[in-house]
C-alpha cells in the first residue's frame, strides 16, 4: 500500500474526527456565552460566591472543551484539506474565512471571561445574549458551504 492509498483510506476517518470536534467546540462556544450572562449576573447581584462558581465553571469548559476541540478542528482541518487537495476550491476559502472569524470570536469570549473573573464587566447582558447568536449564524454559513460548495 502506497502512503497516498493510506491517506485516502483514512480521509473519512480524519473527516469524521473533525466533524465529532467541531461538534464539541462549537457546543463550548454555545455554553460559554450563556455562562457569561450568569457569571455577569451574579456579579452585578454583588454575589461574590455565585461568580466564583461561575470562573470555575469557564475555566473547566475552557480547559475540557473549547482548547482541545479548536486545536482538534484546527489540525484536522488542515490534513482534511492537504488529503483532499482543496486548497484552491472557493468554498474553502469562504469556510477559512468564518473560521478563522469563529477562532476569534472564541479568543473574544475567553477574554471576556477573564475580564469577568477579575469583576471588570464592560458589557450588558443584552449584548452578551446577542452575541451568543454569532457562532449558530457561523455554524450555519459554514455547513451550507461545505454541503453544497456553492463554488
Amino acid at each position: 500500500m502506497t502512503l497516498g492509498e493510506a491517506l485516502s483510506m483514512s480521509y473519512l476517518w480524519i473527516k469524521a474526527a473533525h466533524l465529532i470536534f467541531v461538534i464539541f467546540w462549537v457546543a463550548g462556544l454555545f455554553m460559554l456565552p450563556r455562562y457569561l450572562v450568569y457569571h455577569q449576573e451574579a456579579l452585578a447581584r454583588g454575589d461574590a460566591g455565585a461568580a466564583a462558581l461561575w470562573v470555575g465553571r469557564e475555566d473547566k469548559l475552557r480547559s475540557i472543551i473549547l482548547t482541545p476541540g479548536i486545536v482538534a478542528v484546527w489540525l484536522l482541518g488542515i490534513a482534511l484539506a492537504t488529503i483532499g487537495q482543496h486548497w484552491m476550491e472557493g468554498w474553502l476559502h469562504a469556510k477559512l474565512l468564518f473560521v478563522v472569524a469563529l477562532s476569534g470570536y472564541h479568543g473574544w469570549a475567553i477574554g471576556y471571561a477573564r475580564k469577568l473573573a477579575a469583576g471588570r464587566p464592560t458589557l450588558s447582558g443584552k449584548t452578551l445574549r446577542l452575541v451568543n447568536e454569532v457562532p449558530a449564524i457561523a455554524t450555519v454559513v459554514i455547513v451550507v458551504l461545505v454541503i453544497v460548495k456553492p463554488f
